[in-house]
């Protein structure tokens, strides 16, 4: 007869999940129900000014002239040719 060579196996123990993330959304961490934009929109300002189209088209060439960032340009350059600015 050989003998056998010892092995952890026998000592390795079960180990319960009461640990980590609550998960059965596919891996991901389980939410509560409703959305976290739900307060967007909400405000308790007294008035509220919204850029006009002039205005958003001059910030995006200000953006587009001054960022380093090369995603930034093109979203940039993106918005200008979306509002027909370019």
């Amino acid at each position: 007869m050989t003998a056998m060579t010892f092995s952890n196996l026998s000592r390795i123990k079960p180990k319960l999940r009461t640990q980590g993330n609550v998960t059965g959304n596919f891996g991901r961490p389980k939410s509560r129900a409703g959305s976290q934009l739900s307060d967007i929109g909400n405000t308790t300002a007294e008035s509220i000014t919204i850029t006009t189209r002039q205005e958003y088209i001059n910030k995006m060439i200000a953006v587009f002239h001054k960022s380093c960032d090369r995603r930034m340009k093109d979203f940039a350059y993106r918005e200008l040719h979306r509002l027909h600015a370019i």
